[in-house]
């Protein structure tokens, strides 16, 4: 009998050590569809000894338990991170490390293009998504808009949302016999970023290039700025320009190639501006309707079938497509009553 593969082996807790002094250590996401994020320790003989993370999860308890029990596993505690590199300013990779430099005073370390959103998240004082709920209105699902700026969405912690030690641009960053190429990759968010250990071919891509999913494009807290699918795909080409490296994601198991993903990533795109567009078909049509045409997930569910949340996803990511048709020639937009409306060009 042929045993299965379990495509979710990868989140349960534990160490898995990828070479001397590179540890992948998965921290819960108790109720997230995404069940786990990967932090990586990567021990640094040459200062003090210290460890450099990268990505620090979800400020929770069960969180705060894995780490510590896996840091105990190669022979480590807290007191020894030193330093925390973070992707980007989601939740689930920001706010841990805000709290771990309170507790162990670790440097916390953030690409600048996630300055405005941090920004726009004080002002608020709200992590109601804001400028995702923006992007339905003009997407003509203004009533799911209202229903999930309803929601209760945890609620705002100003402890865990304050600013890094340090913001990043495209740098090299040196902690000891550590190197890293700081390359910003927006997309996902606006200042998105993956760190390249050219030396040993490690890339922590974050949730710029992950192995199993395609992630969300431009949920930020702040407005994107612009283009979000074209500005991710540029930033997938991006990849091909340096070696190709062991892939190291913040969601689903290490791979051997981020290149080999990134070509598959971008095929995937290709297909789904084709779906969209014949999707949108003949006639003029708003993001909301374009969306409940098309399947989701890999399962190709219905639209009707999501969650209000993944709804939402679903809308703006398909705005997103519908925009870089745009860009490409192969659809128009006029903006009607505050609702982009697209059609085909021929």
């Amino acid at each position: 009998m042929t045993a299965r593969f379990d495509r979710g082996a990868w989140a349960t807790p534990g160490v898995q050590t990828l070479r001397p002094g590179v540890h992948r250590i998965p921290l819960p996401l108790p109720g997230d569809g995404l069940r786990a994020v990967n932090v990586y320790v990567l021990e640094n003989p040459a200062d003090d000894g210290g460890i450099v993370m990268i990505d620090g999860g979800w400020a929770i308890p069960e969180a705060r338990k894995a780490l510590e029990q896996g840091l105990a596993a190669i022979g480590r505690d807290l007191g020894d991170v030193g330093h925390i590199l973070v992707t980007h300013i989601h939740r689930d990779h920001y706010t841990h490390a805000v709290e771990l430099r309170r507790l162990l005073g670790s440097r916390v370390y953030l690409g600048m293009g996630e300055r405005p959103g941090l920004e726009m998240l004080h002002r608020l004082r709200s992590d109601v998504p804001a400028s995702s709920l923006a992007t339905l209105r003009r997407a003509g699902a203004g009533d799911l808009a209202d229903r999930i700026g309803a929601m209760d969405h945890g609620g705002y912690d100003p402890a865990v949302w304050q600013a890094p030690d340090r913001w990043l641009g495209a740098e090299a960053v040196r902690f000891g016999d550590i190197g890293l190429q700081v390359v910003p990759t927006p997309g996902h968010t606006r200042g998105h970023v993956v760190y390249l250990d050219e030396a040993r071919g490690l890339l922590f891509s974050g949730d710029h290039v992950l192995p199993h999913i395609t992630p969300s494009i431009g949920f930020e807290l702040a407005e994107s700025g612009g283009r979000p699918l074209a500005d991710y795909l540029d930033s997938l080409r991006l990849m091909t320009r340096y070696a190709d490296a062991r892939l190291l994601p913040a969601h689903g198991p290490v791979a051997d190639s981020a290149h080999a993903r990134v070509t598959e990533l971008l095929a995937h795109h290709d297909d789904r501006l084709d779906k969209s567009l014949s999707a949108l078909g003949e006639e003029t049509l708003d993001a909301h309707a374009v969306a409940r045409r098309l399947g989701w997930t890999r399962r190709q569910v219905r639209f009707g079938e999501l969650s209000a949340f993944n709804q939402m996803l679903a809308i703006n990511e398909t705005a997103a497509h519908l925009d870089v048709l745009v860009l490409q020639g192969r659809a128009g937009v006029a903006s009607v009553a505050g609702v982009n409306r697209y059609t085909r060009v021929r």
